[in-house]
């Protein structure tokens, strides 16, 4: 899961903002250790044990719909001939990200993919999907609030022509509540921000993903991706060895 790719303004920016040189790095990285993108429908044909897919595959996914992805990303994975996922915001789609002034006034904001550069992407092997109509906490809403956000982003997304049949959690903020409004929307999955492998028997509504920060060398993306962990660093990767070996032969 990334989010911006571009430059930042204050340190605060740095978690979920990768730079374009970072994250060029990071693919050519993973497509240099024999890891290979498949697209969000290949993935749940998967799950569903419809189809195989080939070892060290992954799915890869953009919160929020920044321009900067199509600026930046998009020609690094269009080279590489990898699709992608993106969840997007519907209420703000060629707007600028209003939510992050929501706990923080002094925040910047960053502006939005518009209807063009969807289109275009969609034509190059992007999918779209839902990830509220304005980026807000659901576990919060009222019953009426919640299906505006929920099944109002469905609508949105569907009136400009894409099959929105995804949904990412906004901060990853959901109970039962929350998952069975997505799942009543005619969502068909959801995706939250807990890390792990996803088993085939994964609960649809709480589709894991790995956290990918702007400050992770393309060495850590590899290491938490072996070990679906959101801690890339060489002390966790030791350890995750020492308990592999020790539950293997004790």
């Amino acid at each position: 899961m990334y989010h911006r790719v571009g430059e930042v303004q204050n340190d605060l920016e740095r978690k979920y903002c990768i730079s374009a040189v970072r994250f060029a790095d990071h693919m050519r990285s993973l497509n240099r250790a024999g890891w290979r993108a498949v697209s969000i429908d290949n993935f749940f044909a998967w799950l569903d044990r419809h189809t195989d897919l080939p070892e060290r595959s992954f799915l890869l996914t953009f919160d929020d719909g920044f321009f900067d992805v199509y600026e930046h990303a998009h020609p690094v994975l269009k080279a590489l001939g990898w699709p992608a996922a993106m969840f997007l915001v519907s209420g703000l789609i060629g707007q600028t990200d209003s939510w992050p002034k929501t706990g923080n006034p002094v925040a910047h904001s960053y502006p939005l993919l518009d209807k063009h550069q969807i289109n275009i992407m969609k034509r190059e092997g992007w999918s779209f999907h839902g990830h509220s109509r304005n980026h807000c906490d659901l576990t919060t809403l009222s019953e009426a609030e919640l299906d505006e956000q929920v099944s109002g982003c469905r609508d949105d997304l569907l009136a400009l022509g894409l099959n929105p049949r995804f949904f990412a959690y906004p901060y990853g903020r959901f109970g039962e509540r929350e998952a069975s409004a997505v799942r009543s929307a005619g969502y068909e999955a959801a995706f939250s921000v807990q890390p792990g492998f996803n088993r085939q028997d994964i609960d649809r509504m709480r589709i894991r993903r790995l956290d990918v920060f702007g400050t992770d060398t393309p060495a850590m993306l590899l290491r938490k991706i072996t070990l679906g962990s959101n801690d890339g660093s060489l002390t966790e990767y030791a350890r995750s060895l020492t308990r592999r070996f020790t539950a293997r032969f004790f």
